[in-house]
């Protein structure tokens, strides 16, 4: 009898570890699939020189960040360099895109569920919360939470405990949170749309990333960094951008920031012949519609630079010279790229 108990024991904490291990693994490799960083903060301008002094400042602190900015000036990057720094440095880093997540998902996706919270609900599932155990859970966009996690949130960061959906037992979280917006928090609280003692809870310390466009001394510095970075990933052997181009560069006013910047460059470099940086005519492309603060282009921009990989390998999607190479993707990020861009299957 004590040895059955025994051996029941020995299966519960292994098919618990066992999901533990599998929840880890969904995380990652949805995170490794959409991450594009390589954790520098690219430039000199005294403008990122004091974004850099503040995270020098809070990083050791433990303080909770809230990090203000327009979409594409690196606001992942400026969490991830505090993260680095502080006292959470060899715990886990845990980002999660609120924007991307369907509404009725959040709670779950945040919290954990336990078995038959809801349908489809077949087996205990961790949250990220109780992932960044002992790490830095970085929340983009966090004003597209819905005002009941909201609640959820603040109860977790005051307690540092919260309860998986379905279940009833507290589970704790040493975790550092680092929230993002590219919204007026002050603005949404007015309009009833994010709760107040949520708002002073996260802004404890303020950090506003400025847009690349109020530091052009950065844009040859980030241009350059992108192209050698680029060039290697592509196997391209391009040596830099001509003045005139650089010129140019200089003078665009970078509604989509760094990102933007980015993907002009990579375009580039999948378009490019020659030694030197074939630049695509940047005239009008400022003139664009924004929705929900984001800029609808850069999905379109993305697409673009695909296609142009597809039509440069005949439409060779995985394998050697591919377009999956020449971008530097694996083969399955790109195939899930093309669905959710809705690349028509002839280029396949």
């Amino acid at each position: 009898m004590a040895l059955a108990l025994d051996n029941a024991r020995a299966y519960e904490e292994i098919h618990g570890l066992k999901e533990k291990l599998e929840d880890e693994t969904r995380l990652y490799r949805t995170e490794l699939q959409f991450a594009d960083h390589d954790g520098r903060m690219v430039g000199n301008s005294a403008a990122l020189g004091g974004v850099l002094e503040q995270v020098r400042k809070v990083a050791p602190t433990g303080t909770t960040v809230l990090i203000i900015g327009e979409t594409g000036v690196g606001k992942e990057l400026v969490a991830r360099a505090i993260h680095k720094l502080g006292k959470q440095a060899d715990g886990p880093f845990i980002p999660v895109d609120t924007a991307s997540l369907d509404p009725g998902v959040v709670a779950s996706e945040l919290f954990g569920h336990e078995k038959g919270a809801f349908t489809g609900a077949a087996r205990t599932r961790r949250g990220r919360f109780e992932l960044a155990d002992k790490g830095t859970l970085f929340l983009d966009d966090v004003d597209n939470l819905p005002l009941d996690v909201q609640a959820k949130l603040l109860r977790a960061l005051q307690e540092k405990e919260f309860q998986r959906l379905g279940g009833n037992r507290l589970i704790s979280s040493e975790f550092r949170l680092i929230a993002a917006t590219n919204q007026d928090l002050e603005q949404l609280v007015q309009e009833g749309r994010f709760r107040s003692d949520l708002y002073f809870r996260l802004k404890v310390f303020p950090i506003v990333v400025p847009p690349l466009r109020k530091r052009r001394e950065d844009i040859a510095v980030l241009a350059n960094f992108f192209l050698k970075k680029l060039s290697s990933k592509m196997s391209r052997n391009i040596r830099g951008i001509t003045k005139n181009d650089m010129q140019r560069l200089m003078n665009y006013p970078w509604p989509g920031n760094v990102r933007e910047l980015k993907h002009v460059i990579e375009r580039a470099v999948i378009l490019s012949e020659g030694e030197m940086l074939l630049l695509p005519d940047l005239r009008g492309r400022a003139e664009v519609q924004a929705k929900n603060g984001e800029f609808l282009f850069l999905a379109e921009m993305e697409r673009k630079h695909i296609l142009a990989a597809l039509a440069r390998c005949g439409g060779k999607v995985a394998g050697k010279g591919g377009a999956a190479e020449i971008l530097g993707l694996k083969p399955t990020t790109l195939y899930s790229k093309l669905n959710k861009l809705n690349i028509n299957k002839k280029y396949l």
